[in-house]
């Protein structure tokens, strides 16, 4: 059985860069798993009457990636992430999915959705381009700038999603610097170094290194969100021109061509395991319930993989699970909450 079969999934409707018909392509593909869709956008253009499991809620507001997401979203509230998010909220559908702004989308999900008890700041994570291994990394680009006890609740809050939904028994955390050593990187770095040292519940591995990355050296890696946006930017571009440049080299000659030829059903798994439609997009961790913000480049394979995310995700509980394993670590004494003890409440 598919995960997150019969799984009701709230979709943005508009924002996908290849347009309506790529979207709706999605759409068709994660119904054709059992995955229930309702689709904030508009019918005439989605084109998706009569698609069993799907519904269209027309709607002809929204946000681009032009407008100041939270005065947009706090200002209109009939765009469509708003009620995608309106629709989570009020048990209608079990997790979101956008295509569109990533600001936009991280506003809607904030506001409407709410934040776990005691999370300062949700973080995006993704899983890294790795073969063969998951490795979750935060922050993707939610926050450009963090202080040190941001970067421990990180830690926690991607410890906990990997436990619960990759299922990595005590995943290994590792803090993105300059150095292995705890005194290199700037100064929340070396602070949240400090911090998570002492921190029970998780299983800290220490600094990691960009080099590091790649080579799946921790089960999560946390960073901040414009060292993180960047560093994830520079892997998919490298595994994208790393790919070309194979291609080219296998069809540079009739030998290279026969090698091609004969390799050429691993570095097709390879490949799409590398491309970023294959991860379906960026969970936004430490809300009550699951917002995926997809890639806006995304291919019908790339929207249909973030609806199959957040379908997933809300089959196993994810944000629940998360939460009492943030209360199992004992995360609110100094951890998670700088300090409180009043609990992380799903």
């Amino acid at each position: 059985m598919p995960a997150g079969r019969g799984v009701t999934v709230a979709l943005d409707g508009f924002g996908a860069e290849r347009g309506f018909g790529v979207l709706a392509e999605g759409a068709r593909l994660a119904a054709a798993d059992g995955i229930r869709l309702r689709v904030f956008g508009p019918p005439r253009e989605l084109g998706l009457d009569g698609v069993d499991g799907v519904e269209v809620i027309p709607t002809s507001e929204w946000v681009g990636n032009e407008d100041d997401p939270v005065p947009a979203v706090r200002a209109v509230k009939e765009v469509s992430v708003v009620r995608a998010a309106r629709d989570v909220a009020a048990g209608r559908a079990g997790a979101m999915a956008s295509p569109g702004s990533t600001g936009a989308t991280m506003a809607a999900a904030t506001f409407g959705l709410r934040r776990l008890r005691g999370v300062q700041r949700p973080a995006l994570a993704v899983r890294l381009p790795v073969p063969g291994k998951p490795v979750l990394f935060l922050d993707a680009g939610a926050n450009v700038e963090v202080r040190a006890q941001h970067l421990v609740q990180f830690a926690f809050l991607g410890a906990a999603f990997s436990e619960a939904v990759l299922g990595v028994e005590r995943p290994r955390v590792g803090l993105l610097s300059v150095g292995e050593e705890a005194g290199k990187g700037r100064e929340e770095t070396v602070a949240a170094h400090a911090l998570l040292s002492e921190a029970g519940g998780i299983e800290f591995s220490g600094n990691v290194e960009g080099s590091d990355l790649p080579a799946g050296a921790a089960d999560v890696v946390v960073t901040d969100g414009f060292t993180g946006n960047v560093a994830l930017k520079l892997m998919e571009g490298t595994a994208r021109t790393v790919t070309a440049a194979i291609r080219d080299a296998a069809r540079s000659n009739p030998l290279a061509a026969l090698g091609g030829l004969l390799m050429r059903p691993a570095l097709g798994g390879l490949r799409r395991e590398l491309h970023p439609d294959t991860t379906g997009g960026a969970i936004l961790l430490g809300l009550r319930s699951i917002a995926v913000v997809g890639h806006g480049s995304s291919g019908a394979e790339g929207i249909a993989n973030a609806v199959r995310l957040a379908a997933r995700c809300a089959e196993v509980d994810a944000a629940g699970r998360t939460a009492a394993l943030l209360r199992e670590g004992g995360v609110t004494r100094g951890s998670l909450a700088a300090g409180r003890r009043d609990g992380v409440d799903a």
